[in-house]
C-alpha cells in the first residue's frame, strides 16, 4: 500500500522506519532525533511530537501556537492521519514550518482566534491537508503545461502530452508530489474522484533527472520560500485542482485514452467555464 507511487515523497522517510506494528510517538521522535540539522519551527523551537490535549485550551496550548512557540506537534496514538502528518514533517520540514508560521501570524492578528479563520488560514489549511506540489519546466516541448493544468485540459495534459508528465520519462517537464497528509490518508484507498490542490512551482529542466531525495529537498526549500512571501497563497484560487488518478503510471486504468473522457472526474472546471 505505502509502496504505491502516490507515496513516493514519503519513501525515503519510511526507509528509516524499522518498527513492528503501528509506530508510536517514541518512534516518530527517534527519527526526529536522528535528523541533522534538527527540524525546527520558525520560532527556533525544535520540533517534537507530543500527546494531544483535549478540552478548551489557552491560546499558547492550541495546536498552531503550541507548535510554533514550543515546537510541540500534538499527535494522537494509533491514528493514520497523525502518522502521515508526522511523516510529512520529516519529508518536508521547511514547508511544514512555513505553514505553521503563517497560521500563527494569522491567529495573532485577530482578536478572537477561536472563531475567525480568514482566507489565509483557509488556503494554508487546504495546502496542508490536500496539497500537491507541481514542479514544471517548459523545455523539450515548448508546451505551456502549467496552462493546461490551470485550464482543466486534462486529456490534453495527461494523454496528448503524456511523455512530458510521465514520471521518469526522458522528456518529462512536469511532476506531482503529494504534500497534504489528509490526501495521503485518502491515498490509502484511492478512489475515482480523489483530487488534490496543486501549487505550481517553476524549476530548472535538470530537476527531473535528479535523485528523489535531492528533488524533495529542493521542492521543500522552494515552497517554503514561496510561502515566506505574505502575498503568496492568500486565497484558495491560488491552488489548482488536480485529479490525481490521471497522473500517468499512478493507476493502471489510465493507460487507456478513454479513461480521460470521464467528465464527472476530469471536470472542465471553473476557469474553462
Amino acid at each position: 500500500m505505502l509502496q504505491s507511487p502516490l507515496f513516493a515523497p514519503l519513501h525515503p522517510v519510511l526507509a528509516d522506519f524499522h518498527v513492528a506494528g503501528f509506530p508510536t510517538l517514541a518512534d516518530y521522535n527517534a527519527l526526529l532525533a536522528a535528523r541533522r540539522p534538527a527540524i525546527e519551527a520558525l520560532s527556533g523551537a525544535e520540533i517534537r511530537f507530543v500527546p494531544q490535549e483535549c478540552g478548551r485550551l489557552p491560546f499558547e496550548r492550541q495546536y498552531e501556537p503550541r507548535c510554533y512557540l514550543q515546537g510541540e506537534v500534538p499527535t494522537r496514538s494509533d491514528n493514520w492521519h497523525d502518522l502521515l502528518n508526522a511523516l510529512v514533517w520529516l519529508a518536508y520540514p521547511l514547508t511544514k514550518a512555513a505553514i505553521n508560521a503563517r497560521h500563527y501570524q494569522a491567529l495573532i492578528q485577530v482578536a478572537d482566534s477561536s472563531s475567525q479563520r480568514g482566507a489565509v488560514r483557509d488556503v494554508n489549511t487546504l495546502l496542508d491537508e490536500s496539497g500537491v506540489i507541481v514542479p514544471y519546466a517548459n523545455h523539450f516541448s515548448g508546451i505551456e503545461l502549467a496552462g493546461l493544468l490551470r485550464d482543466f485540459k486534462w486529456k490534453e495534459l495527461f494523454w496528448q502530452h503524456r511523455e512530458q508528465v510521465r514520471p521518469h520519462s526522458a522528456q518529462q517537464e512536469m511532476d506531482f508530489y503529494i504534500f497534504g497528509h489528509g490526501l495521503y490518508e485518502k491515498a490509502l484507498q484511492p478512489y475515482i474522484g480523489m483530487t488534490g490542490q496543486g501549487l505550481l512551482l517553476a524549476v530548472e529542466p535538470e530537476f527531473f533527472g535528479w535523485p528523489l531525495v535531492q528533488r524533495l529537498s529542493h521542492l521543500d526549500a522552494l515552497l517554503a520560500k514561496h510561502l515566506s512571501d505574505p502575498e503568496h497563497c492568500r486565497h484558495t484560487r491560488d491552488l489548482s485542482p488536480v485529479p490525481l488518478l490521471g497522473v500517468p503510471s499512478w493507476m493502471a486504468d489510465n493507460e487507456d485514452p478513454d479513461y480521460y473522457d470521464n467528465t464527472a472526474y476530469f471536470r472542465t472546471g471553473r476557469r474553462a467555464a
